[in-house]
């Protein structure tokens, strides 16, 4: 067993499952610990059986519940020091022994789960994504990419799985509400990873053996579920390497709790939940 879930994924709060027969882990907490709670109740996941929590980075989207989340159930904290060092406020609150520094591109187990964070370019202190390894399988988490990288495309390869950014439509956004300076952070090189920058990942990594992918933590400002995903498809079937038994592409829900999705297992995979 091999499964994955998103929680929640989007610019208003983050929060990633994964589970084997013997581990479950969360990646990142950053919408309340009740709606954690309520999540995990929906999967039949007891908040106290999880075997940690990784943190990508410290921004608030990615750690607002971590906090209380991990004091009220005695939950270690997978962090690198940088990171840890900029969420004081989250720090306080976690016990001293269930702090668990790890090192980018050092490779560390919780469980039957070999972990091996990558660093990504995000305006915040450290941060990173994660390649998962089970067995002989790999997926890969990746949001807050202010730009695709070589080194990133490297850690992307051989997973079956991933679950990327497809955060904005560069059209979209122009026109949004947001403000000037944000609109430039966001598309800027340490800001966010557009629709068509995850279509032309997900095309590369095709070639490397990718079966299944979800695009996440979209913007309610500057995108729509339907144009990721269309985006997405159009990139891909432009280069002439799509068909529909290629890929199995799906949306994460920014406010709804997805189903288990179990890696390797595309017969179960629903093309599009959102």
């Amino acid at each position: 067993m091999f499964n994955f879930c998103s929680l929640y994924s989007g610019s208003s709060g983050n929060s990633l499952f994964v589970e084997t027969e013997n581990t479950k882990i969360l990646i990142d907490a950053g919408v309340s610990s009740k709606k954690i709670e309520t999540a995990l109740a929906n999967l039949e996941v007891d908040p106290a059986s999880l075997n940690g929590i990784l943190i990508t980075h410290e921004h608030s989207d990615h750690v607002q519940g971590l906090g209380t989340f991990a004091k009220k159930y005695n939950l270690p904290v997978f962090v690198n020091q940088k990171t840890l060092d900029a969420m004081p406020t989250q720090k306080e609150k976690i016990v001293e022994k269930n702090i668990k520094k790890f090192t980018i591109e050092e490779k560390f187990e919780i469980g039957d789960l070999k972990i091996k964070p990558f660093s990504i370019p995000h305006d915040a202190a450290n941060p990173c994504g994660f390649n998962i390894f089970k067995d002989n399988k790999k997926i890969s988490i990746a949001t807050d990419i202010g730009h695709m990288t070589n080194g990133i495309l490297k850690n992307l390869e051989d997973s079956i799985f991933v679950l990327l950014e497809s955060n904005y439509d560069p059209e979209v956004l122009k026109f949004s509400r947001y403000p000037y300076p944000l609109k430039n952070r966001i598309a800027g090189p340490n800001g966010h990873l557009s629709n068509e920058f995850a279509g032309k990942t997900i095309n590369h990594l095709l070639k490397s053996g990718l079966q299944q992918a979800m695009l996440g933590h979209l913007s309610k400002e500057s995108n729509f579920p339907e144009l990721a995903y269309k985006t997405v498809i159009d990139e891909i079937i432009s280069s002439g390497t799509y068909n529909e038994n290629s890929l199995k592409l799906s949306v994460a829900s920014r406010d709804i709790p997805g189903e288990k999705c179990p890696i390797g297992d595309v017969s179960v995979w629903d093309i599009l939940s959102h």
